[in-house]
């Protein structure tokens, strides 16, 4: 265990670089130059025109964020910095990187665990029943509610919500812009914590239901392939009762196709949603890496899109060490 825990932290570093390399590539080869578009807006948010620019002014500002190295001396340069977890400085308002992340991922982790533990708790539940009750009316009737939801549109749902509960055409119950009140700095830690869930109720249900009929389908798919197997009928045989049978011997087994999930919560908890932090207007990583692409703030995208590698990375390890802790058949080696 041990020495391929160490092979593959090693593996961790080269990928990790071939990623960066290529997303940096393709930042920098991308439509858009951050000087241009940095001086183009005068005073008042007023474009002022290209041609009003000198080609010195545009140099010099380019000579000001290392654009006018070539591309292997700026990502050598990156690169150096990175090692030392020094993302730099935001090409839009100058404010370390490291600064404005820590702002938003607190929000956006919020967000991604609620969320995460309800489409869990509800979905695997769900699917355990299906499994066990294939073929009945439930079962029929869960596939078809899970699927309508997960065929809606996020945007749209959201729009929806705000229309029918957020004070758009018909009630005003829940909040639809940020996720606190005015003042709330000043509420004691309960009503401070009311006020928060109260605001996250809608972004919540639009990040949680379209998740619900892939996990329980999951779940159910592994559960029926499990239950027919030799040592379930030995179980059962046994005199077992069936709660036993279901989740001691059965559901261990077919936790395994969901443990391959976990690479990819770590970074979704990271990189949070674009399209719910837009409409609801929350400040999370999602609207951070969307307004950054906007203005071609490469440092904020790199920072990002690194983070983000890195926690895959990670998921993926934690994924191979888990099969192996749940089906003694697997070797790590």
């Amino acid at each position: 265990m041990k020495a391929y825990l160490i092979k593959r932290l090693l593996q961790l570093i080269p990928t990790l670089l071939g990623i960066t390399f290529i997303s940096f590539v393709l930042i920098h080869l991308a439509p858009g130059n951050p000087a241009m578009m940095k001086l183009q807006m005068g005073k008042g948010g007023e474009s002022l025109g290209e041609k009003a620019f000198s080609e010195q002014i545009i140099q010099q500002t380019k000579e000001l964020y290392g654009l006018d190295k070539p591309l292997y001396v700026q990502y050598y340069t990156w690169v150096k910095r990175i090692f030392t977890l020094n993302f730099g400085n935001s090409f839009k308002d100058h404010r370390k990187v490291w600064d404005k992340i820590a702002e938003r991922l607190p929000i956006t982790i919020q967000l991604n665990v609620i969320s995460i533990f309800l489409v869990y708790l509800i979905a695997i539940p769900c699917g355990i029943y299906s499994s066990t009750h294939s073929g009945s009316l439930a079962d029929k009737s869960l596939t078809a509610v899970f699927f309508i939801l997960y065929s809606l549109p996020s945007f749209w749902v959201a729009v929806l919500l705000i229309m029918f509960l957020g004070g758009g055409d018909f009630w005003d119950i829940f909040p639809v812009y940020g996720i606190s009140s005015v003042g709330n700095e000043t509420m004691g830690l309960l009503p401070w914590l009311l006020d928060r869930m109260w605001h996250l109720v809608l972004p919540v249900t639009c990040l949680t239901y379209g998740g619900l009929a892939y996990l329980s389908r999951l779940t159910r798919a592994g559960m029926l392939e499990v239950v027919r197997e030799d040592y379930v009928r030995t179980a059962r045989a046994k005199g077992l009762s069936e709660r036993v049978v279901i989740f001691k011997h059965a559901f261990r087994n077919a936790l395994l196709p969901l443990i391959t999930l976990l690479a990819f919560l770590l970074p979704s908890m990271f990189g949070g949603s674009v399209i719910i932090e837009s409409i609801f207007s929350v400040p999370g990583m999602g609207l951070l890496g969307f307004e950054a692409l906007l203005s071609r703030d490469y440092p904020v995208i790199m920072a990002i899109t690194v983070i983000s590698a890195f926690l895959t990375l990670i998921g993926l390890l934690i994924s191979d060490i888990l099969y192996a802790a749940l089906d003694p058949r697997i070797k790590l080696e």
